[in-house]
């Protein structure tokens, strides 16, 4: 299950590793990403989705390349499945194979619509093939391209020098290499697809030579022996067109080793290459690893720093909360339902407890009220403290102008969970549901809102 994308559910490709710790394939990754706004990991909702958090957002920028498990995957033992064919070996050797593999269906690519196996590609194009003719320049015949070589060579033989310096026909394509198959044929006329073929192809081309010059000498023989006025002028003539030949072949097995010492050259190169890479993957997933760790270990120094500029050891504490506006929207429409204040302490080693605010009210005075509320929270010294809570509590929202602040208060009841010693983070939030109206909220007659913040304060009478 480890080696399987978390979009897809295929086998990893290019494996990168979220930040919530899943993996996906790049390509997935790019897609979710673009295609997705502010994109959600599908297996951490899968999972428990009331426990997402900021990790398990999508970006780019925020995963990084697995080298570890993408080595492991290219380990694997796989086996191809074509119909057919029995090869097996590991991942990284795979698509190599599927290029490659003789039973793989292909189509034909003189655009016949046929599809064949690769292995049976020749067979085709040389006896099934409507598309595979070529026109003779010389005297415009159409003839199968198995015709062609030995009709070009009767009619329109070349001299050994044109031969020796380039073997290959104007515009022939790799039709002209003694019945070769490769698909450069469908690029007649395309210079450098046909020399990159030549040098790729040097001793398929060879033996196809040395085919044809059999070929070539049984069928002159047969023609020369059979028509009328055969002379030792002709059985000359012939030799001497052989003798070219020859010296064709000669030239191209040079080339031949020439090329196979720079292919041998250029693998080496590359397999040091691979080993570099690699090590330079596998440090980039370390820094990945180590910049995470830091950043992880950031965010929670700020958290720390900006809880003790907040925090208040007295029971005196004074939220500001800006923004009214669109916090006030989001609760009418639901995108968020109330907010906490920092949490603050009634003494340097007393009770921890916070406020919850529902700007468009919660329960009996949801959509007319807002509702405040207190809220006990667990904390670092409650095995040393009375319990239940029972602190006087008095709520202010500050009117800005100094004119009429809104006071309400309470005593804890000594019997509700809410003032328990807390099992949880927090208890059960207890307070005013019906705190101030909002229509008062709103009024330009008083200053609560003003420059879109308002102020609350909250009192723990401790003595």
């Amino acid at each position: 299950q480890k080696y399987l994308c978390s979009n897809c559910n295929n086998i990893l490709k290019k494996a990168l590793q979220t930040l919530c710790g899943h993996r996906y394939c790049s390509a997935c990754l790019t897609w979710i990403v673009r295609n997705n706004k502010n994109a959600i990991c599908q297996k951490c909702k899968e999972e428990d989705p009331n426990t997402l958090g900021e990790e398990s957002l999508l970006a780019e920028e925020r995963a990084f390349g697995d080298a570890a498990i993408n080595k492991e995957i290219s380990e694997l033992r796989v086996h191809c499945v074509t119909l057919g064919c029995s090869w097996s070996g590991i991942m990284k050797d795979f698509e190599e194979h599927q290029s490659l593999c003789e039973y793989a269906l292909i189509p034909c690519h003189t655009g016949c619509g046929h599809v064949v196996m690769r292995r049976k590609l020749a067979d085709h194009l040389e006896n099934g093939c409507v598309n595979n003719v070529t026109a003779c320049q010389h005297c415009k015949c159409i003839l199968a391209s198995s015709e062609y070589q030995l009709h070009l060579h009767l009619a329109v033989f070349p001299s050994p020098k044109e031969l020796q310096d380039c073997w290959v026909w104007p515009q022939a394509g790799c039709g002209a290499h003694g019945g070769c198959t490769d698909s450069i044929v469908s690029l007649q006329g395309s210079k450098e697809k046909i020399k990159e073929h030549e040098k790729s192809a040097m001793g398929a081309h060879m033996l196809l030579l040395l085919q044809h010059m059999r070929q070539l000498r049984g069928t002159l023989c047969s023609a020369a022996k059979a028509a009328q006025g055969f002379t030792p002028q002709s059985e000359l003539n012939l030799e001497n067109k052989l003798h070219v030949f020859e010296n064709i072949v000669a030239v191209l097995n040079k080339e031949v080793e020439s090329s196979n010492l720079e292919i041998l050259a250029f693998r080496r190169q590359s397999e040091l290459d691979q080993n570099i890479i690699r090590g330079l993957e596998l440090k980039i997933a370390e820094l990945h690893r180590c910049l995470t760790q830091k950043d992880a270990g950031l965010s929670s120094l700020h958290k720390s720093l900006l809880f003790s500029e907040q925090a208040s050891y007295d029971g005196i504490f004074l939220w500001k909360i800006t923004e009214v506006g669109r916090k006030l929207q989001d609760s009418v429409t639901g995108r968020t339902v109330g907010l906490y204040s920092p949490a603050f302490y009634t003494a340097k080693y007393g009770y921890k407890v916070c406020l919850r605010v529902y700007l468009n009210g919660d329960g009996t005075g949801k959509g007319t009220h807002m509702s405040l509320f207190f809220v006990v929270m667990k904390g670092d010294y409650d095995a040393l403290l009375p319990w239940p809570f029972r602190h006087k509590v008095t709520f202010m929202l500050l009117d800005q102008n100094n004119r009429e602040h809104i006071i309400d208060a309470f005593r804890p009841d000594l019997t509700s969970a809410s003032f328990q010693r807390p099992v949880n983070d927090m208890n059960v939030a207890s307070g005013c549901p019906m705190f101030l109206p909002l229509s008062k909220l709103q009024s330009p007659k008083h200053a609560y809102v003003k420059e879109d913040t308002l102020f609350l304060k909250c009192i723990i009478e401790t003595n």
